[in-house]
């Protein structure tokens, strides 16, 4: 959903110390109190950190928002899908705002609704049997109604697992979008078998498979993916214990199929949060994520060795990168003049459909 109005940041802002930047934040904090809250996710940058209440995955973040019983206002320091997701879990008059409205996630563009809805209708067109939608977390609110109205549900990193199962249970195949990598490393955990999982290509007759392919296909693996996840290679895997037999090496999800194989561990980004937070003094730790992450977790454990996965530190989300003090204080400033250029608002029907996916999957829980 677009932002209400599309106003440019005085240049007033970016001439002020990041002194006086953090200053205007913690005073605005401290006249909004409780009415406020300011949400920052894992990859932001470590000046936005800590002015975030609370710290987490996109989703968690959401939640956490929308159980605070005085809020007026949330500010979301992450990326569009991620404020509409807020927008959607808490009531209408509680107002969610994107800092710096640039801030999108190509992954969640690689699945326009129109190319979806074409898809739906070609595998309606070649199979009798029932499709169950899966959204991931990581797409925009269109989507997530799509599988509300169509009988499915969103999924994130940590249960997608379980919405297949729930899937599985309630019909024969699974269409899942916008991210092939979390859909096909799942899959493949769940035992579903390679030949039983196709990748559907937009823009090509069947996504590019025969009509055979279809009908005998368990999952339909969407073609998108993380750009930063992609950064992370099996030679990079291999290197890293040629030189210490000892790593320990950790990815997500959304990595390639080869790359997760290979891992020591993978999971959510509060996984790999947790699990860096498990381990010993000493110990050495390869990190397959986005880089602001893997340097907050070096520099909050100095005790270990906590290395980025690709060595030459590519893998940075330039969109969460966006988010800057200046774009934080500038929102923060709106706030109190009761400017709404920086509002993510979800309308109807798209806000009660993507509803339905949501409660579907906060139901299988995970």
């Amino acid at each position: 959903m677009a932002l209400s109005i599309l106003k440019e940041q005085p240049k007033s802002y970016r001439e002020k110390s990041p002194e006086e930047l953090k200053a205007r934040i913690a005073d605005a904090k401290q006249r909004w109190g409780e009415r406020l809250v300011i949400l920052a996710h894992h990859y932001q940058r470590m000046d936005i950190v800590p002015f975030g209440d609370f710290l987490g995955d996109s989703f968690a973040l959401s939640q956490k928002a929308a159980m605070q019983p005085k809020v007026e206002r949330i500010v979301f320091c992450g990326v569009h899908f991620m404020a509409e997701s807020a927008d959607i879990l808490t009531p209408p008059e509680v107002k969610v705002y994107l800092p710096n409205p640039y801030a999108g996630c190509p992954m969640a563009d690689m699945a326009p609704k129109l190319q979806v809805d074409r898809a739906w209708e070609e595998l309606g067109q070649v199979t009798s049997e029932t499709v169950i939608p899966i959204s991931y977390m990581n797409s925009a609110a269109v989507l997530k109604a799509f599988c509300g109205r169509n009988g499915g549900l969103i999924c994130t990193s940590s249960n997608a697992r379980q919405a297949l199962s729930w899937a599985f249970d309630h019909g024969q195949k699974v269409f899942f979008f916008p991210d092939q990598h979390l859909g096909r490393n799942t899959a493949k955990r769940m035992g579903i078998a390679e030949d039983e999982r196709i990748l559907w290509q937009p823009g090509l007759p069947l996504g590019g498979n025969s009509e055979e392919a279809v009908k005998k296909a368990k999952v339909i693996l969407w073609k998108g993916f993380c750009h930063v996840h992609m950064n992370f290679d099996l030679e990079s895997i291999q290197a890293l214990r040629k030189e210490n037999p000892d790593i320990h090496i950790v990815v997500h999800p959304e990595c390639r199929e080869e790359v997760v194989d290979a891992a020591d561990a993978f999971g959510s980004t509060k996984f790999i949060v947790d699990y860096v937070s498990k381990q010993k003094p000493g110990t050495a730790i390869a990190i397959g994520t986005e880089l602001n992450l893997v340097q907050r977790l070096a520099h909050e454990y100095p005790e270990m060795t906590i290395l980025p996965l690709q060595k030459d530190g590519c893998a940075t989300c330039v969109n969460m990168y966006r988010t800057k003090l200046t774009d934080l204080a500038w929102n923060l400033d709106l706030l109190d003049k009761e400017d709404d250029s920086l509002l993510i608002q979800v309308p109807e029907p798209v806000r009660s459909e993507a509803c339905i996916a949501l409660d579907r999957m906060l139901e299988i829980g995970g």
